[in-house]
């Protein structure tokens, strides 16, 4: 019987996002596959989390081609970009928690991820729409910890999902956006 690699990488991220130590043991009996199998698919938790790492980029740079983001006014790109990035938001929270197993390297995908939504961000401000003291490395930044600090809120109940999206998006367009001075 031949494994399917997508339905076993997508059953550990669901796992994963909910239960972050979960063992090799509990990561393949969500998968309905032995552990034997799994061990064949991924020599090890690393090599797995590399798997899920890349599962991730590809993700976020689907939800970023379907948000658009170089059309029409930056906040709306961001409101795109916060809605099509949400039904990953709780594997890129387990990434973000697992990066320290790779201290020092940085896959280049999210390099092309962090460049694009950092142009996001430059493009508001040469607009006008945002605000020019805030730097678009730390306007990023700010979106990936609010995204991942959202989606453990979310899977712990705290905060209802229906609720991500809006709250996400005020929060960091509420600090974002330039004001009128009076």
């Amino acid at each position: 019987m031949a494994v399917d690699r997508d339905h076993v990488l997508r059953s550990a991220a669901a796992l994963l996002t909910h239960k972050s130590t979960a063992t090799m043991d509990e990561v393949a009996k969500a998968a309905g596959i032995s552990r034997a199998t799994l061990h064949r698919q991924f020599a090890g938790r690393d090599a797995l989390v590399r798997a899920l790492e890349a599962l991730g980029i590809a993700e976020c740079e689907a939800a970023l081609d379907a948000a658009r983001p170089d059309e029409g006014p930056a906040s709306d790109a961001v409101r795109r970009l916060v809605r099509e990035i949400e039904p990953v938001a709780a594997l890129l929270a387990f990434l973000y928690s697992e990066n320290q197993l790779f201290e020092g390297e940085q896959n280049s995908g999210w390099t092309r991820i962090d460049e694009r939504i950092a142009a996001l961000f430059k493009r508001g401000q040469a607009s006008g729409e945002f605000r020019i003291d805030l730097t678009p490395t730390w306007l990023t930044e700010a979106l990936y910890g609010l995204l991942a600090s959202g989606a453990w809120a979310v899977s712990e109940g705290r905060v209802a999902a229906n609720d991500f999206h809006y709250m996400i998006v005020e929060l960091l367009l509420g600090g974002a956006l330039r004001r009128e001075e009076s």
